[in-house]
């Protein structure tokens, strides 16, 4: 019985077995594949879409292979077409684990491809993928002088090469001869100019070529003998005019005057002039004993313009050599000799103008980075710089490209500060990218470069709000942050100020706690406007201060005239500031205080806005530099004050017969006149001043007052707001 059962077990297990085993065999059987079946290789991406690239260049890019089941799939693929290739090896075989694939277009020539890749797995599923890109035609790159320039398609980037030295070149500079390349930088010989007349001087003008102007006053020799010029003979002396004050005393019954070139103590006869006219004032004569002077008369505009009238953003002023005014706006078209019976509209958007090379160089209205050459009264082109054409790889990094700031650094060097987005973000960002190109006198490169600082990489719109060239050419640009959005810009602290050479090569930089604003330089002095410390130009260092603000400052070789603490350009701020009642003078470079003016009782200085004008201050004697600036009275007259630069004394003061609408907030001078602005009513020490206002402009007649011959350093100082410390002067 026992052995039976046994028996009997084993044939039901051998039973069972063979069950197993055969629906394991009929199980475990990969079933044949259905037609129109999918299969289960996948990839990720059905189109694969490269950036664009350019002929020479490369572009990768990745796709993933898939299986959607649990077992391997053995995989055959097509071959991949040029310009596509592989980068790594397509799997034979596929896993459950994703298969990461690299993939490379490198097209030779441009136009546009497209190719299949296609995979066939063993169970009969296929995955396509379509392989597409562009190839752009190769941008030219415009080199600098002495360089070339190619489009390197695999950085991207115009990559430029010295040419040998002693290439020939275009200096850009019509008083530069026989140039050739040395080291990179174009030199030339000096063009020689003489007319053959001892009385003017030669002078080569960057764009025109030889012109004589009148020779500096010959010297003389005491208080009555004068200089003298003859045009062969050049240079001699001759007896001053009979009456030349030429002594202390100066009244009429007793006064030190000239008598046949000897200083000789007279009693003065009647009508003979024994005081200086002013711009309000007639001279005064004697009678008797004393001199009389007619009364003062008020000064009234011959010629003005109020752009709320007519609708249009003007708010900036320039004032061209002979007298005629340019007006501009906020991506407003600028209005040339605007106080002519015919102004002429220049027909393009500059939102600020200067004078070079006796043309107008205007910021054009932004997104390709342009900056124009044009001619004073008609706007007629003489060249046209842009910076996206010139640098096609700086314009595909950037978006909205456009000019920041300008500063002429000589006759033969300009520079332009380019402000950007960085390309792939919106306008909404405050991100920035700045661009430093050097022109010649021709606007052609001499340099151009990325400026870079951890400052300028913060994203709270870095921007420069001072920029100002020294006598040498060399280049200060000061940035800080901006503490609004929009419009006219308002700086933070702190604040970078980075120093180049006359040809962009980096000098120095410096990090300073303060904010930001206009600059000014003298004789190797840097001065800031909302500092008191004046900074050497040679690497940044401190050299002198002052115990007050340098503000809007004007200065000759010897002297140095601040704003006075209290005054303002913007609109709205007088109310809440303390009484201006003072000027201040300083010596340079030492900045000791040497005088002090103050003005009348009741009367109150009220604007940041200097200037340096010539004023003929005595019969026979060469004419006395003033600094102009304005008051107002107990009875809110508006009031221009002329002091003395070398003492401190008043010269004048003069009723500017007009209803203020603010305080003045920029004034011009013209040969013979003075140009106001008034009325603008947004920020004035902001970039750009005055943004989107609707300013008021008046010219007031002042026969015998010229701008000064001095350096013009200062927010809009002189003429075309250039911050150039002239190598003239």
């Amino acid at each position: 019985m026992a052995r039976a059962t046994r028996a009997g077990g084993v044939g039901w297990a051998f039973i069972l077995w063979a069950t197993v085993l055969g629906t394991c065999l009929t199980a475990c059987r990969e079933p044949p594949p259905l037609v129109g079946a999918e299969g289960r290789l996948r990839l990720s991406l059905s189109r694969l879409d490269f950036p664009p690239a350019y002929p020479g260049g490369v572009r990768e890019a990745e796709v993933r292979v898939l299986n959607a089941g649990r077992a391997p799939l053995d995989v055959t693929w097509t071959s991949v077409e040029a310009p596509f290739s592989l980068v790594d090896a397509l799997p034979a075989r596929v896993g459950a684990s994703e298969v990461p694939v690299r993939l490379r277009f490198s097209p030779q020539a441009q136009g546009t491809y497209e190719a299949r890749l296609i995979g066939t797995a063993s169970d009969g599923g296929r995955a396509e993928l379509v392989l597409a890109g562009e190839a752009r035609p190769t941008p030219e790159c415009q080199a600098v002088v002495c360089a070339s320039a190619v489009f390197d398609p695999v950085s991207e980037r115009c990559v430029e090469t010295r040419l040998p030295d002693g290439t020939g070149c275009d200096p850009g500079n019509a008083c530069l001869s026989m140039a050739t390349c040395q080291q990179g930088r174009c030199r030339g010989l000096e063009r020689p100019c003489d007319d053959a007349n001892a009385c003017t001087t030669d002078v080569c003008h960057a764009l025109d070529g030889c012109r004589a102007v009148p020779a500096p006053p010959c010297p003389g020799a005491g208080a009555c003998q004068v200089g003298t010029c003859d045009s062969k003979l050049g240079c001699g002396l001759a007896d001053a005019p009979d009456g030349t004050f030429c002594g202390t005393e100066r009244g009429c019954d007793a006064a030190d005057v000239c008598v046949e070139g000897a200083c000789a103590r007279r009693n003065l006869p009647d009508g003979f002039v024994c005081a200086a006219a002013s711009p309000c004032q007639a001279e005064g004569r004697c009678r008797g004993p004393v001199c009389e002077r007619p009364a003062a008369v008020s000064l009234e505009p011959d010629w003005i313009l109020d752009a709320a009238v007519r609708g249009v953003n003007l708010h900036d002023l320039l004032v061209g050599p002979e007298g005629d005014v340019t007006l501009a706006g906020f991506y407003a078209s600028a209005l040339l000799d605007a106080a002519a019976p015919v102004p002429m509209l220049s027909g393009d958007a500059a939102r600020r103008c200067m004078l070079w090379n006796d043309r107008l160089l205007c910021m054009d209205l932004p997104e390709d980075g342009t900056v124009s050459l044009v001619e004073r009264y008609t706007g007629a082109p003489r060249w046209t710089f842009n910076l996206s054409r010139a640098r096609p790889d700086i314009a595909q990094r950037t978006t909205s490209l456009f000019l920041a700031r300008l500063a002429v650094m000589a006759p033969d060097r300009l520079a332009a500060l380019f402000e950007a987005y960085p390309a792939g973000l919106n306008r909404e960002t405050l991100c920035r990218m700045y661009f430093l190109v050097v022109l010649d006198a021709y606007g052609q490169m001499v340099s151009a470069q990325e400026l870079s600082d951890p400052l300028l990489s913060e994203c709270n719109h870095p921007h420069p709000f001072g920029v100002v060239s020294d006598a040498l050419g060399d280049l200060y640009v000061s940035f800080s942050q901006t503490v609004n959005v929009g419009a006219p810009l308002q700086a933070g602290a702190p604040s970078l100020m980075m120093a180049f050479s006359s040809d962009g090569v980096p000098r120095w930089r410096k990090s300073q706690s303060h904010r930001a604003g206009e600059l000014a330089v003298v004789d190797g002095l840097l001065f800031q406007e909302r500092a008191a410390q004046a900074l050497l130009t040679a690497d940044g260092s401190v050299a002198a201060s002052i115990p007050q603000q340098f503000g809007r400052l004007v200065a000759t070789r010897g002297r140095l005239v601040p704003s006075a603490p209290g005054t303002t350009v913007n609109p709205n701020d007088g109310g809440s500031l303390p009484m201006a009642t003072q000027l201040k003078g300083f010596e340079l470079p030492s900045l000791n205080p040497v005088w002090t003016y103050s003005v009348r009782s009741g009367q109150q200085l009220t604007t940041k806005e200097l200037r340096l004008a010539s004023w003929p201050d005595a019969p026979g004697r060469p004419p006395r530099t003033l600094v102009l600036t304005t008051a107002t009275n107990g009875n809110n007259d508006q009031l221009l004050v002329g002091v003395g630069m070398s003492d401190g004394a008043e010269a004048f003061q003069c009723r500017l017969d007009y209803s203020a609408l603010t305080t003045p907030q920029l004034m011009e001078l013209a040969p013979g006149a003075l140009v106001l602005m008034d009325g603008a009513n947004t920020c004035g020490e902001c970039d750009p001043p005055f943004a989107y206002s609707q300013a008021r402009f008046q010219r007031f007649p002042m026969p015998g007052l010229l701008p000064a011959k001095e350096p013009w350093p200062g927010t809009f100082g002189g003429p075309g707001h250039d911050h150039h410390e002239g190598a003239d002067h």
